[in-house]
């Protein structure tokens, strides 16, 4: 049986964004309005940490391999780290939106505002630049594969690049504006396409599927990989989560029980449902035992 749980995280307009698990079994989600980080427990305790600038920005969010939660601070040009204990401390770099650890530990960032993303070696030291070699591309979200393949949404150059190869694959659908990306256990990507409500999935040589959603206005906006193989994915547009089978062949979507929920940011929780970050100010749990 399907069952959503939400969860009121912050204050009206904080705007819940970014979500993802943390090592210690909590939700971790940024609140991007207020410059606050939350920490979710499965139960809904909520736990929040704020900001030394309100205006920070903070949007995608991820586990490290230190223990530690990393995040964008988009809006100030820094990239923050929190302790599961609520430590904050942050890092100059200049933009940055997307974010992926590599299985070597090291962290990549995108510049969304220039055709370049960032390197931060394993264990610190100086984030270096690398050039995309396109122009106005505006690099979004990253995902980074077991394989150490880091792949690349190319949100206006409508295209995915390799950026560990390095290689830009353009999408067969104009206008497509590719948005949220994950890698799978297989060495595929999924990625989706918020201007041509679209999932998408690329192999490490560059080929290219689409899979339309019944919806072609849903504006699916962040996506993340499940364990069989398929994918969850927000439907920003249509207020929906939706599945797609690992074969491409099945999509369903749920309708939230709020209207105009704006879901964001997702992950797979320690307890193995899908946690939704919703702009509106809550987070969602989604559980079905038949995806």
């Amino acid at each position: 049986m399907i069952e959503m749980q939400e969860f009121t995280v912050g204050e009206a307009g904080d705007g819940p964004y970014g979500i993802t698990t943390g090592p210690d079994g909590n939700l971790w989600c940024t609140l991007v309005h207020a410059g606050r980080i939350a920490r979710l427990t499965p139960a809904g305790d909520v736990t929040l940490f704020d900001l030394d600038n309100r205006a920070a920005g903070p949007s995608v969010i991820v586990a490290g391999p230190d223990g530690a939660l990393w995040f964008a601070r988009f809006q100030d040009g820094r990239i923050g780290r929190i302790t599961v204990d609520g430590e904050l401390s942050s890092v100059a770099v200049p933009s940055p939106y997307g974010l992926a650890f590599t299985p070597d530990g090291a962290l990549w960032s995108t510049e969304l505002n220039a055709d370049r993303v960032w390197r931060t070696p394993p264990g610190g030291g100086d984030p270096a630049p690398l050039d995309l070699g396109t122009s106005a591309a505006m690099p979004s979200m990253l995902a980074a594969g077991a394989d150490g393949a880091v792949w690349c949404t190319l949100n206006q150059g409508n295209a995915i690049a390799r950026v560990d190869a390095p290689a830009v694959f353009a999408l067969p659908t104009p206008g497509a504006a590719p948005v949220g990306i994950d890698a799978a256990p297989d060495g595929t990507a999924w990625f989706v396409e918020i201007g041509a409500g679209q999932v998408g999935r690329i192999t490490p040589g560059g080929h290219i599927e689409e899979y339309p959603l019944a919806d072609r206005a849903a504006r699916p906006h962040a996506i993340v990989a499940d364990p069989a193989g398929g994918c969850w994915f927000t439907e920003w547009a249509g207020n929906r989560l939706g599945h797609i089978s690992a074969d491409g062949t099945a999509i369903r979507s749920f309708d939230l029980p709020a209207p105009g929920s704006e879901p964001h940011g997702l992950t797979i929780g320690p307890d193995g449902a899908v946690w939704v970050a919703l702009e509106v100010g809550r987070v969602i749990r989604f559980s079905d035992p038949g995806a």
